[in-house]
């Protein structure tokens, strides 16, 4: 699997039709998907899934009426549940020896192991590799194909991945594949999508319904470093949860042996919706070829934050996406997202 900053054919979003997923707040999201488009259309095409030619047109007009570039854009009118590309897309890996390719590695979708109503979702990767006429392959372990879902992996591209044992190896709350060990994560994460060596955090941040996906808290910024989200209020739920993974991570190698650069990338203030903690963080940003997308909060970390990114990435553009109506649904920028990276070269 390479790593996202690694050159794109295509992003992939789900259209926002789940009203349950912003509730009272879809039409909003929909402006918001406008911006994030028009962003990424400046630098690859953006592959747009959509539950019917009606709602293509209606997406096309937010769109058009956004600035967005039309011609970078593809509609495939494929039936989805939610909008949460990142976790039932497919996952592209790729080779360049005998031949370049690309393929999907096909793992199962359960919506987190919290939510009903996944089918559709669930069938998307195998309908884009038709529709893609690209290779697929089920990934299985133990006589069962594996659940696993996009948001709880982040990988540099040459061997190491990321990841939280609140999310994988929880045997009592939102499990996705019971009985499974650290063992059979790294053995499947190997024979998937190339990865020799896991790093494995303790926890995710407060709000997060996905039990701990690790897009929340740590990401890499090039193979050998990554951000870190780091709490500085005591008295706040993510303070013990983030200094842990601070200790992790300095007590872990990459898949050379050699210790992960760690830079600090500040949380934005708790923020709250109808009386419930979201999700917010400056971690679940997207690297897309022609800019870094970052969510933003109306917080006085944003600019840090922005500021921090873009000393990571001085090879594209840092730019900021409010986000205050995104995380209403549990996610942001990164969970809307999957990016198709290009053909290797050879």
């Amino acid at each position: 699997m390479p790593a996202e900053w690694e050159p794109h054919e295509a992003t992939w979003l789900g259209w926002p039709h789940n009203a349950s997923d912003w509730p009272g707040k879809l039409a909003v999201i929909h402006w918001a998907y406008g911006e994030i488009v028009r962003k990424l259309a400046g630098g690859e095409r953006v592959r747009i899934l959509v539950q019917s030619l009606a709602q293509e047109d209606r997406a096309r007009s937010v769109l058009s009426r956004a600035g967005a570039d039309l011609s970078a854009i593809e509609f495939f009118r494929i039936a989805t549940d939610r909008g949460w590309t990142r976790d039932f897309g497919p996952v592209f890996v790729t080779r360049d020896r005998p031949s370049s390719e690309v393929a999907i590695a096909r793992f199962r979708f359960t919506a987190w192991a919290r939510y009903a109503g996944y089918n559709n979702d669930n069938r998307v990767p195998v309908k884009l590799a038709s529709r893609l006429k690209c290779r697929s392959f089920l990934v299985m372990r133990k006589g069962h194909r594996v659940v696993l879902e996009g948001g709880s992996i982040d990988v540099n591209g040459v061997g190491t991945a990321l990841t939280t044992e609140e999310c994988l190896l929880d045997r009592d709350v939102q499990v996705r594949n019971p009985g499974f060990l650290a063992e059979d994560y790294e053995s499947v994460l190997e024979e998937s999508l190339g990865v020799t060596n896991v790093v494995w955090l303790n926890k995710g941040i407060a709000g997060d319904d996905t039990h701990g996906h690790v897009d929340d808290v740590c990401r890499f910024v090039n193979p050998t470093t990554v951000v870190l989200c780091q709490e500085r209020n005591s008295g706040d739920a993510n303070y013990h949860v983030l200094a842990e993974n601070r200790e992790r991570l300095e007590n872990a190698t990459l898949e050379n042996g050699t210790q992960i650069e760690v830079v600090s990338l500040p949380m934005p203030a708790p923020l709250y919706f109808d009386g419930r903690r979201l999700p917010a963080s400056y971690a679940n940003f997207y690297i897309a070829n022609a800019a870094v997308l970052v969510p933003t909060f109306n917080d006085p970390n944003d600019r840090i934050a922005l500021g921090i990114l873009s000393e990571c990435f001085r090879d594209r553009p840092v730019v900021g996406i409010h986000a205050v109506d995104l995380a209403w649904g549990f996610g942001t920028l990164h969970c809307l997202t999957q990016q198709q990276p290009a053909l290797p070269d050879g």
